[in-house]
């Protein structure tokens, strides 16, 4: 047997756990509820791959991990919210389609998710042909999987992040709506953590209304196709210091609202000294965006950003909206070929990146 002990990395520990697992496996006929819970993993590492990386799975968990070069604030939260609204749709359809009554298949809905996120050191260490990610930090995420955070909320889907990842982050647990609390275990002592419920987002992710530029509703757009994963692709539009890369008109973009990105953020686009206010208007991460703009002497303009994962990437479509009055007639060859040389420079600059990781 070979060993390499590794050195030590840092980065953002992620540990999505089935909520209800021993007892649903424990009640249940154990065929199809070990297909139930394999269909359940898969749908949850296919949600945080690649922005996170699969260490391994762990019976009801999937344990990942993200260099702190590959992840930043935003991607860390809107992958655990996308990988737990993931989880719920494909409960929720499996539930639907089965026509089974055995236990395991009626008792689906009994089953839930919860995360923790850490960030903190861990050593990648191989053995003969394995990996295995060691250290007090991978320590600790797995500790906190076992503690009573979830009674903080009472609810079986929450998600836990420890102090250090939002200072690490620079994110504000209040203006975020986390709520406090203190884990205490008997060998490593006290462990300040914030804890998020997921079943408030859930509710809110299916109640909200869509703002949403159809192909019928869309005066120009462009598309294409690259190797890079939907996650890569959301990362070089939705991160600030990222654009300024492909949109080059833009030499800053400055986010002016608190909080992490999402509905309601507003940036100022910087075009020389010229100023573009925009605004998020709809926000689903990894699938698409749409900005509105106040422009003198346009009065509703809007471009959504769809992503389409495809067998071996991503299709991105950029439609731009009718931008009322008439601005169209005025500029809009301008706008058109803003949009086609977007798609074009995004397009090169992701054709450029290595396979793999989200901000190379």
């Amino acid at each position: 047997m070979t060993m390499d002990l590794g050195t030590p990395d840092r980065g953002c520990l992620l540990l999505a756990d089935i909520t209800g697992y021993t007892q649903y496996m424990g009640g249940t006929e154990l065929t199809h509820a070990q297909d139930v819970v394999a269909d359940l993993l898969e749908t949850i590492v296919g949600a945080i791959e690649p922005s996170f990386q699969l260490s391994k799975l762990e019976g009801d968990a999937a344990f990942a991990y993200a260099s702190a070069e590959s992840v930043n604030p935003s991607m860390m939260m809107d992958t655990v919210e996308s990988a737990y609204f993931a989880f719920q749709k494909r409960l929720r359809d499996i539930a639907h389609s089965t026509t089974c009554e055995c236990n395991a298949c009626i008792r689906i809905p009994s089953l839930d998710l919860k995360f923790f996120v850490h960030d903190g050191e861990y050593v990648l260490r191989r053995i003969a042909r394995s990996e295995e990610l060691t250290g007090p930090d991978v320590i600790l995420i797995h500790r906190l999987s076992k503690g009573t955070a979830g009674a903080k909320i009472n609810k079986p889907a929450y998600a836990v992040y420890t102090k250090t990842t939002l200072e690490t982050m620079a994110m504000d647990p209040a203006i975020l709506g986390f709520l406090p609390h203190k884990e205490v275990f008997s060998d490593i002592g006290e462990v300040d953590v914030f804890v998020q419920d997921l079943a408030v987002r859930w509710t809110f992710e299916q109640e909200r209304n869509r703002d949403y530029v159809t192909s019928a509703e869309s005066v120009h757009e462009a598309s294409f196709v690259t190797n890079a994963a939907p996650q890569t692709v959301w990362d070089y539009l939705t991160d600030p210091t990222k654009r300024p890369q492909w949109q080059r008109l833009v030499d800053e973009v400055l986010t002016m609202t608190e909080g992490r990105r999402g509905v309601g953020t507003v940036n100022h686009c910087m075009h020389g000294p010229d100023v573009i206010v925009e605004h998020v208007a709809d926000w689903r991460p990894f699938s698409y965006i749409t900005l509105r703009y106040d422009v003198a002497g346009v009065e509703s303009w809007a471009w959504t950003y769809q992503l389409d994962r495809i067998e071996n990437g991503t299709r991105l479509t950029m439609r731009l909206s009718d931008p009322g009055g008439d601005a169209w007639a005025q500029f809009g060859s301008d706008f058109s070929a803003s949009v086609d040389d977007q798609a074009s420079q995004l397009a090169t600059l992701l054709a450029e990146l290595r396979p793999t990781g989200i901000t190379d």
